[in-house]
């Protein structure tokens, strides 16, 4: 509970961990519960690690660190609040007529904040400019972001490469192989933020080199199924990321980032948007949310991705049929897997898939890239039947329509604070305008005049030009982060979590990025009275 000027806020803590931890019981960073404002002014909050016990008494919890802070009255300004949710927002707009096809995308808004110290959230989005699409997608690291980095700027290029016919492909490695410019066959469209590695390069485009060339080998020019497609895809980035962590590439530099990524893990949802057809795959626990306008002019939120984690019941069996029955007990624990890690699908995280011969053998060999505490902590406990982890999405095919307005891909540091049909109806009013023009609502709640009156003076100020929001993902999380129960941003509650210290940061939010899709519905519905047509 937050205590400021008489006002009682209660702020959820959401923090959690994908990566390994040491205590046998839980997660040593997963806490799930209410830290108090008056704990973060006194000093007196002290961080326990579950598991961790008092000798002298049994059951009570040893104090292992300790937050002081003095009190402050200091507060962010709307300006420095801006400015902060402001610095990663991105936009593109895509016009509608670009001389060859027509796009059912309108443009999108992008935007990250940061929780972790760097971040470990990623997002991408490029154009297929050899085949026809749009891709968009979003990442969220564990154990370190460089297996998210390796991924946000190789994925699509694999998918891309997936989805071109075989003349193309081999067009492609005629003009290479003589020497002669190459068409690029994305369009990148990227903030001036966004991190690109140049280091391991030439290892990267290698092997998706490798990749196009055993497909021209293959010799048959199959329809292409998006699906299969992006199925594809994932599968063998994840298999090159595999390799290069174990082949080495002469170069020490390349070789540590091979190792990294593939130590470390990354979720995946991605967006493949071309006409009428809208094709998400996802690995992990990040979401892709469709917001639809209902005839009446309300919102309806409609789900295109699963999480795959326990919460998930048909995944939790996936995991346990493909181990002995004598491993049940084991191989999912604290609703982790190995009671390690939280999501059942990911990239990189080779510790759950070599054998142990295979990871003593890759880590012994590069000591250099180790310390001996990280060496000793690679190998997790029962573990018996590898792979447990898999990099195989799970695809879902939507057929847009003239009432499908936007697409959401978020990771989960969104959908940890907000529901999905709030998140649609947000964006939803946003993007219309209809905010500022419907009543308000304190049904459920005992509200007086003086708080009535309050409300009406929040909703002026946000008609005003500082709290406009020009980028629908920027708008998006000010709401995450300061919406009290009734829908309005208390400027209060947003400076607090945006001036948390770092060490606590994590405790109340994770790293958030958020890409929302405009759609073109006009377009999208002349597409539907074509095909019906057709039909």
């Amino acid at each position: 509970m937050l205590g400021v000027s008489g006002m009682t806020v209660c702020i959820r803590h959401v923090g959690k961990s994908r990566g390994t931890y040491s205590s046998a019981c839980a997660p040593s960073n997963h806490f799930a519960q209410r830290i108090s404002a008056s704990h973060l002014c006194n000093g007196s909050f002290v961080k326990t690690l579950p598991g961790w016990r008092n000798p002298q008494r049994p059951g009570t919890p040893q104090f292992v660190r300790s937050y002081k802070a003095q009190p402050q009255s200091y507060q962010l300004t709307l300006p420095q609040v801006n400015s902060i949710l402001k610095t990663n927002e991105y936009s593109f707009k895509v016009p509608e007529f670009d001389g060859k096809n027509i796009s059912s995308v309108l443009g999108f808004d992008s935007n990250q904040l940061a929780s972790n110290v760097p971040i470990e959230d990623r997002r991408s989005a490029a154009t297929c400019l050899q085949s026809r699409g749009m891709l968009l997608g979003v990442f969220d690291g564990h154990a370190g972001c460089a297996c998210a980095q390796a991924v946000s700027e190789r994925l699509m290029y694999y998918i891309a490469v997936s989805l071109l016919p075989r003349k193309t492909l081999i067009e492609i490695e005629d003009a290479i192989e003589n020497e002669r410019p190459v068409l690029p066959i994305l369009q990148w469209h990227k903030h001036p933020n966004d991190y690109v590695s140049r280091e391991a390069g030439r290892l990267y485009f290698t092997s998706l080199r490798t990749y196009w060339q055993e497909h021209i080998d293959l010799g048959v020019e199959e329809k292409i199924d998006t699906s299969a497609a992006l199925k594809r895809a994932f599968k063998r980035l994840d298999n090159d990321i595999s390799l290069e962590a174990q082949i080495g590439a002469g170069n020490p530099f390349t070789n540590y980032t091979a190792l990294r990524v593939a130590l470390s893990g990354s979720t995946a949802c991605i967006a493949h948007i071309n006409g009428t057809d809208l094709h998400v795959a996802n690995v992990g626990d990040s979401r892709a949310v469709l917001g639809v306008q209902n005839l009446d002019g309300s919102w309806s939120a409609v789900t295109l991705s699963t999480d795959h984690n326990a919460q998930n019941l048909d995944e939790m069996e996936r995991v346990r049929s493909e181990h002995p029955p004598w491993e049940e007990k084991t191989v999912v624990r604290h609703d982790r897997l190995l009671g390690l890690l939280m999501p059942f699908r990911a990239f990189g995280d080779m510790k759950f898939k070599w054998s142990i011969e295979l990871q003593k053998r890759v880590l012994e060999s590069r000591p250099e890239l180790l310390t001996a505490d990280e060496f000793s902590k690679s190998f997790p406990a029962n573990y018996h039947t590898p792979p447990y982890l898999t990099a195989e999405p799970e695809v879902s095919h939507y057929k847009l329509r003239p009432q499908d307005k936007f697409l959401i891909l978020a990771t989960d540091g969104l959908w940890d604070v907000m529901h999905r049909q709030n998140v649609v109806q947000i964006v939803g009013e946003h993007l219309t305008s209809l905010r500022s023009q419907q009543p308000i609502s304190a049904s459920g709640y005992k509200v007086t005049v003086g708080q009535m009156h309050s409300l009406l003076l929040e909703r002026k100020a946000r008609v005003s030009s500082a709290f406009t929001d020009q980028n629908s993902a920027t708008h998006l999380i000010r709401h995450a982060l300061g919406s009290n129960e009734f829908g309005s941003i208390e400027h209060g509650r947003l400076s607090r979590m945006l001036s948390l210290p770092e060490d606590l940061a994590r405790m109340y939010r994770d790293d958030m990025t958020v890409v929302v899709v405009q759609l073109n519905s006009r377009l999208i519905g002349a597409y539907e009275k074509a095909e019906a047509s057709v039909n």
